[in-house]
């Protein structure tokens, strides 16, 4: 059994998602919002499909006019008991027109809807390793966190880990230019890992330049066994009971 534990399924991104699921059959899916729209989809997706939890969130970028109807949307949706954690919530100062402080402000919200409801935190962090981590260390007692498309060096990873931390890996891995990642790979602990393809994007080798499908989280798990020197099966073993035990799945 696979779980991919970070991906987008809205309906604009593939030209027929409901093959894409099928092709996740007898796997699960956590699938991802990052807007009020998205968040919506997420909804509709989990009461849909019994193979799909969810989580809603507000991405960093997505930060707009409609944060406070969002929020409340969260807060009123977040009890749904295949709603495993608030996400994707966190920082990108990737743009030079970021708005630092208000990304800030609406993460550390969403950290504490995810203390109210206990639940597991799944973050987005670009360019911003620094004040990630000091949010992380003001604001994070008991939570679980994800840190989604790990893209620090192992050094963070290290420093990441006295919080109750998981380490999304996902496509980048298999690229030619990984060499970051792939040390975190070798560094850290396959209980430390979790299996993710943030799909439609960052496709794995050999599909690279067409659209990302959870299902593509084998090729993940094939490339973390080769730099662990481990079977795959034992990856997906691992990282499945992972997924399993960091979000609460009702599997």
């Amino acid at each position: 059994m696979m779980i991919d534990t970070h991906c987008h399924l809205d309906v604009s991104d593939y030209e027929n998602v409901e093959e894409i699921i099928s092709h996740m059959e007898g796997n699960y899916m956590i699938a991802s919002g990052c807007n009020l729209e998205t968040n919506k989809r997420v909804i509709e997706l989990i009461n849909k499909y019994d193979n799909i939890f969810g989580t809603i969130g507000v991405h960093p970028t997505e930060i707009g006019e409609d944060i406070e109807e969002n929020l409340k949307f969260i807060k009123d949706n977040i009890t749904n008991p295949k709603i495993v954690g608030i996400g994707e919530i966190g920082l990108d100062y990737h743009y030079d027109d970021t708005d630092k402080e208000l990304q800030k402000k609406y993460f550390i919200e969403q950290i504490k809807i995810a203390k109210e409801f206990n639940k597991t935190l799944v973050i987005h962090s670009r360019d911003a390793v620094c004040d990630t981590y000091d949010i992380l260390d003001k604001y994070i007692e008991s939570n679980k966190v994800t840190l989604h498309c790990y893209g620090y060096d192992k050094g963070w990873a290290s420093k990441f880990k006295k919080f109750n931390m998981k380490f999304g890996i996902g496509g980048v891995l298999t690229f030619k230019n990984a060499k970051k990642l792939v040390e975190v790979v070798n560094t850290i602990n396959l209980e430390d890992m979790l299996l993710e393809t943030d799909s439609p994007y960052l496709t794995p080798e050999p599909f690279r330049g067409k659209p990302n499908e959870p299902y593509n989280i084998i090729y993940v798990a094939k490339k973390i066994a080769e730099i662990k020197n481990v079977s795959t099966e034992k990856v997906l073993e691992i990282t499945t009971k992972n997924a399993i035990e960091h979000f609460d799945l009702d599997i």
